[in-house]
């Protein structure tokens, strides 16, 4: 068996390695769409797993290294462990940690990994089952921040994390058993992939690019967890978003909603985690500051931005995407849109396809 996914690996590291030259492709495993039900989070988690190259390589370079069937359930258990103790407690305790940093240590592990391999397997196997558990840590924060993109109800949250964290190990044993039976093939007909080294050598190609793909189109600023305001006389400060919105499955009927109309939370909830730009206002602002937001929402060049008023706002304005905020004590269109700029030129603003 481990020869077979020993195969599936050495593939799936290449092909991972050499998509991820394209652009954003190391952001495209993002959590796409939302849902209203806790049996609609296990198909969420299914999806993100079977879409999370990273996480899925990982697995098979410890199946690899492992051996032995008993020794690679045990390993594979505590990365489970691992990644659920932190995708749980992140996303109820409404941490917000840099994205893009994880996603980097994330792809670092695959380059641990392969190296582990390409020095033989440990003789101590103790050290390596903690490296293990604590990847396993990082990785749940990897997929936290993803959940949370999604935006989650208060209301039955635990069931929700539980259903996403069920579909996770779902896809997590739907990929193992294709890796399985795609190398079980793969070595009939490519008999050089055999070669152990060839594998190692893929997840370490696959990790390193990954890494370097995801800091060279980040750049720095996306390094740094919390900016401070936007210019020296700003009356606005960005910071990681705690903001949260209810689930939903259908994009709002209108870009914005004037006072006293009703915000549909859920739509919102929605699109935030295809990338959009949600702005919310006090809804006592003065008409000429109302209609400064109301022509930024609506302008067909600002992108994909939607708005309503918030009565429980204290801030006259603030502009939310999936990992940052912006609150402004008093309408600054020009800041706001600033930020909205700075987003859609990241590549983590693209929908997931």
């Amino acid at each position: 068996m481990l020869a077979a996914v020993r195969q599936g690996a050495i593939v799936a590291g290449v092909v991972a390695a050499t998509v991820l030259m394209l652009p954003g492709a190391a952001f495209a495993h993002g959590v796409g769409g939302s849902s209203e039900t806790v049996g609609g989070f296990v198909w969420l988690g299914t999806k993100h797993m079977l879409a999370g190259w990273d996480h899925l390589l990982f697995v098979g370079g410890v199946l690899l290294l492992a051996g032995k069937i008993r020794r690679a359930a045990k390993l594979i258990s505590l990365f489970a462990v691992g990644h659920s103790i932190t995708l749980f407690t992140a996303t109820v305790a409404d941490w917000h940690v840099n994205p893009v940093l994880v996603d980097v240590v994330v792809a670092l592990s695959l380059v641990f990994v392969g190296v582990v391999g390409l020095r033989g397997r440990p003789k101590n196997w103790t050290w390596f089952a903690a490296a293990v558990l604590a990847f396993g840590l990082i990785h749940g924060l990897g997929l936290a921040t993803r959940l949370q993109d999604v935006g989650l109800p208060s209301d039955g949250l635990i069931p929700r994390v539980l259903a996403f964290n069920l579909g996770v190990e779902i896809g997590q044993l739907i990929a193992a058993v294709a890796m399985f039976m795609l190398g079980d093939v793969l070595r009939h007909y490519l008999p050089r992939l055999r070669d152990v080294r060839l594998s190692h050598a893929a997840l370490i190609a696959a990790g390193a690019v990954a890494a370097t793909v995801l800091l060279v189109t980040s750049g720095p600023d996306a390094l740094r967890p919390v900016q401070a305001a936007t210019g020296p006389a700003s009356n606005c400060e960005v910071r990681n978003r705690t903001e949260t919105f209810p689930a939903g499955n259908a994009h709002p009927v209108k870009d914005f909603f004037e006072p006293g109309e009703t915000v549909p939370a859920t739509s919102f909830g929605h699109v935030i985690g295809d990338g959009y730009v949600i702005v919310t206002y006090r809804p006592d602002l003065p008409a000429e500051q109302l209609a400064q937001v109301r022509t930024f929402v609506t302008d067909p060049t600002a992108g994909r931005v939607v708005g309503g008023s918030a009565t429980d706002q204290s801030e006259a304005v603030k502009a939310v995407h999936a990992y940052q905020t912006i609150a402004c004590d008093t309408v600054d269109v020009d800041a706001v849109r600033q930020f909205t700029q700075d987003w859609f030129a990241d590549p983590r603003s693209k929908p997931a396809e």
